[in-house]
């Protein structure tokens, strides 16, 4: 009964197709049911599909067996997965980031297959009785996710409590979104935070797994991530709690979309060079829309010299970002940090600049007046645990950040900006949205995938909506639906 009121907030002029998307959001979806194999004896850890490139995407297995599985594709071309990792216990890293860190022990044996491309009739990947639904080519609806670990960090004395579910939520977070049945799945980086072990007395996370090896993973990510690993392929973007010095070791086992080789793999610090940079790439969610993902872990909080390799790589890579920004219409920008946002605060809410100056200073050399290259509709982000959408009166593409899926809240957000408050350099605020609270968020298509547009829709854990935002032309604008 409410609506039409809600329109007239949005936007005054009135839009009816706010309110059959609306409909839709809300609508579940029904996957056909493809009949799976037999359970082998040994029953894989986790099955999932990694998007990578383009449209090509791979199934990936953990597994305790001393063999990969067989992988049935419409439950009956069957082949034998590809080992991609083998089980290994791997030593401290010299320049670990916590000085209480212990051997990695990768227990599982990762294994993968390339979904067959071009064959249409393909419907369904099956492995030892999980049945993955096909990559869609037109994608029409997405689930976004980031910083989800539970925070378990020594040299900060900053340990959430990763026995409470309403303290750490991702569980919870992962079921709700599964529910909302998305076509694809993001999470834009910080995905391991269990670097320390829990102080004695701290019954918050007593007896948690904690390190870099693989159990840590299976309870910071895996096992509560099931249900929406099911549900949809992924887009991992990496982020700082990946790099060498941390969890990249898990990440290039486990996560990252090119193929594992030993010079990639963070177990030589002496090649971290370019093991802590990857190269951009382009995944498809439509002919005339794209996601450019760019991994951003390594980069610092200061400013880089000309000098830095730091500088010179992003330039590089942002320059392969412009390549790639041509091949289609619409783009979306994903990199762990954020460009342009909103610093939370410990102490006032107030509106300071939270954007990475590592980043902008490799890339206002190459964009002074938006930061990025054109064909950027915006950039998604998280590393700040809270949502935020700022749109920008300057050319500059609207900035969303969505790290509030888990980790510990990082303080208070400010809930609104004046229009004209001004960010990094000379970009000047015109829409602005925010809450610190746990949740995730959906984009939904609006009408054809060359109008660029979008219902950007913020939920809370339990799947109730709290911010509608319309995303179109480089531009965002929101309204709130919830206390």
């Amino acid at each position: 009964m409410h609506m039409p009121k809600l329109q007239r907030l949005i936007w005054p002029s009135g839009s009816v197709w706010l309110f059959i998307v609306m409909v839709l959001a809300c609508a579940s979806s029904t996957a056909a049911q493809v009949a799976a194999p037999d359970v082998p004896l040994v029953s894989p850890d986790a099955v999932f599909t990694v998007q990578a490139e383009g449209q090509r995407a791979i199934v990936r297995v953990l597994t305790r067996a001393d063999s990969c599985p067989s992988i049935a594709w419409d439950g009956k071309l069957s082949q034998v997965m590809t080992a991609r990792a083998a089980a290994a216990t791997l030593p401290v890293r010299q320049d670990a980031l916590q000085t209480d860190s212990k051997p990695a022990v990768f227990d599982v044996l990762t294994c993968e297959a390339t979904w067959p491309q071009g064959a249409q009739s393909v419907q369904s990947a099956s492995v030892a009785g999980t049945t993955l639904l096909a990559p869609r080519a037109e994608i029409l609806r997405i689930v976004i996710i980031a910083d989800t670990g539970c925070r378990m960090k020594g040299s900060e004395n900053a340990f959430q409590d990763c026995n409470d579910t309403a303290k750490w939520p991702f569980a919870q977070v992962a079921q709700s979104a599964a529910a909302k049945h998305p076509d694809l799945v993001i999470h834009i980086g910080d995905i391991h935070y269990r670097e320390s072990p829990c102080p004695a007395g701290n019954a918050g996370c007593a007896n948690v797994a904690w390190g870099y090896g693989y159990d840590a993973w299976q309870a910071d990510f895996f096992k509560p991530a099931a249900p929406l690993l099911a549900a949809a392929p992924w887009v991992f973007v990496r982020g700082n709690h990946e790099s060498c010095a941390r969890a990249g070791q898990g990440w290039f086992r486990f996560i990252d979309a090119q193929p594992w080789t030993e010079a990639r793999s963070c177990n030589q610090s002496a090649l971290d060079h370019d093991a802590d940079y990857s190269q951009p790439y382009a995944v498809s969610l439509s002919a005339f829309a794209q996601l450019l993902v760019f991994d951003s872990s390594k980069t610092s909080g200061k400013p880089y010299s000309p000098k830095d390799l730091s500088f010179s790589k992003y330039q590089s890579e942002i320059k392969q970002v412009q390549q790639l920004a041509l091949q289609k219409p619409h783009s979306f920008f994903m990199s762990h940090h954020p460009l342009l946002a909103v610093a939370p605060s410990k102490k006032t809410v107030q509106l300071k600049d939270g954007g990475n100056l590592g980043l902008t200073s490799a890339f206002e050399t190459l964009y002074p007046t938006r930061l990025l290259p054109d064909g950027i509709d915006a950039s998604l982000h998280g590393h700040l645990h809270f949502f935020e959408t700022i749109s920008f009166k300057t050319a500059h593409p609207a900035s969303l950040i969505m790290g509030n899926s888990g980790s510990a809240n990082e303080g208070a957000v400010a809930t609104t900006a004046a229009q004209g408050e001004k960010l990094h350099g000379s970009a000047i605020v015109e829409d602005y949205a925010a809450t610190a609270a746990y949740g995730f968020v959906t984009l939904d298509r609006v009408g054809a995938s060359e109008a660029g547009e979008w219902l950007l829709t913020e939920f809370d854990t339990s799947g109730q909506p709290v911010f509608l935002c319309k995303i179109k032309n480089g531009k965002s604008q929101c309204v709130k639906t919830a206390p």
